[in-house]
Order: structure tokens, then C-alpha cells, then sequence
């Protein structure tokens, strides 16, 4: 685990059980109907979380059909494909909640107790933001957070962190990226958590290796190009007057 220096900010969660912080639970999602299905069971199962929403982001398969199938999943359709800054979005639009928690619809191993160590280092006041690291699951998993740990789709914060953020429904793949930066920018504390023997899926297995691949790079050229839009459309005066 890391975390910042800077103290956490007040954290309602030490009211009464009953009157803690209303936890909503996003998992955007894209043709995962082959996948999606063993993430919610995690997901439902949880008690720290009152909302479960799905966000199908124009799949071509039956992922919304599948995500219905569940008790508590609430599924937002949407109209075209958005991409994932997009589905993050409009699940945020679709809750009061004040806490979020981000879930990748394609895990692996994902179980229960993952979530759960995930939300509660900001339930209980230690983090503004605790984000999800792999290990010990699929090599490429692992190795890629390795290289960027923080760059993880597996996160909770507080609802005010991802409200800062400019452009993010027009983001697709640099969601993670900006959620980041406006952590950094509000001085909050971040966290991370080790989700021991969690993986995605790799898209090379869901596409097959050619189309895969493609995928894979256009994900990463997304994710440099939205640092970049970052930076230049609103440098950090802008964050400022946005209350960053």
C-alpha cells in the first residue's frame, strides 16, 4: 500500500451504520455478456454497497441482458457507444451516491472480499481514493501494473474527486488518467490495495489475436492522447476555478 502525506478530508463514514455514506457500485461495460455475469456476483454480494449499476456502453451481444438477470443491477443502456469516460458518466448521472466505486466488467478472480478492500480505506477516513492493483494473477496483468499501477479501472472515491474532472464524458480510454490527475490537483489521499490473483481479460482473447491487438493499441494511443488534452485544454488555472 501507498499513500499520500496530505491528511484524508472529513469522512462521513463515522456516523451510525445506518446513516453511513450511500455507496454506488459502476461497471461499465462493453460486449462482456460472456464475462460480466461472475464480476456481479462479486459485486451484489457485498454490504457495503446500496447501488449496483451497469452501464452498457451500445454492446452488440446480450451483456445488458445478462446484467439484468440480477437482483439490485440497475442497467443503463446507452444509445451509441461512448467509451469508457462515457459509461463512467453516465452511471455517476444515474446515482445520488457520494461514494463510487469503479468495477472493470471483465475480471477475473474478482471476488467479494476484493471490493470490499477496495471501499472501505475511504469509508473509514484513510483515503480520499484507494485504487486496485493486480497480482498474482495473469502475467500481462501483472506486469502492466506494474509499469502503471494507478492506471487501474478498480477504484473508489469520493463523488466530488470525479465531479472535478473537465471533459470526462468526452474521454474514452484516459478516464483512469484524469480521475488521477484531479486527485493530485484536490491534494487527496490515494491508496492502493493489492487485489491478490484478480486479471482482466486480455482483448487478444475476447477478439481473437489480430483484432485484439489493434484494440489494445488503440486503448493505449487513447489513453496517451487524452494526457495530452488534458493538459493543454485545462491547465491548472482552469482546475483551480473548477475547484480542483
Amino acid at each position: 500500500m501507498s499513500a499520500s502525506k496530505s491528511e484524508p478530508h472529513p469522512d462521513p463514514s463515522g456516523r451510525p451504520p445506518d446513516q453511513r455514506p450511500k455507496v454506488a457500485a459502476i461497471l461499465p461495460a462493453y460486449n462482456e455478456a460472456e464475462r460480466i455475469g461472475g464480476v456481479l456476483r462479486a459485486v451484489v454480494a457485498s454490504r457495503l454497497v446500496d447501488d449496483v449499476i451497469v452501464v452498457d456502453d451500445c454492446s452488440t451481444d446480450r451483456t445488458a441482458e445478462v446484467a439484468g438477470q440480477f437482483d439490485r443491477v440497475r442497467v443503463v443502456r446507452l444509445p451509441r457507444n461512448l467509451g469508457k469516460g462515457g459509461a463512467m458518466s453516465a452511471g455517476v448521472s444515474s446515482t445520488d451516491a457520494e461514494l463510487l466505486v469503479f468495477v472493470d466488467a471483465d475480471l477475473v478472480g474478482f471476488q467479494t472480499h476484493h471490493l470490499d478492500a477496495i471501499i472501505t480505506p475511504v469509508l473509514r477516513g484513510e483515503c480520499d481514493m484507494c485504487v486496485g492493483v493486480f497480482r498474482g494473477g495473469r502475467f500481462w496483468s501483472d506486469t502492466a501494473q506494474w509499469i502503471s499501477p494507478y492506471i487501474s479501472g478498480q477504484r473508489a472515491l469520493w463523488r466530488r474527486i470525479f465531479e472535478a474532472v473537465p471533459m470526462m464524458p468526452e474521454l474514452r480510454m484516459g478516464a483512469e488518467v484524469a480521475l488521477n490527475t484531479a486527485a493530485r490537483r484536490q491534494k487527496a489521499v490515494v491508496r492502493r490495495v493489492i487485489l491478490h490473483g484478480v486479471s482482466n481479460t486480455f482483448k487478444e482473447h475476447k477478439m481473437g489475436l489480430v483484432k485484439g491487438a489493434a484494440a489494445r493499441a488503440r486503448m493505449y494511443s487513447e489513453i496517451g492522447r487524452a494526457m495530452v488534452r488534458i493538459r493543454r485544454r485545462y491547465p491548472r488555472r482552469v482546475w483551480r476555478r473548477k475547484g480542483v
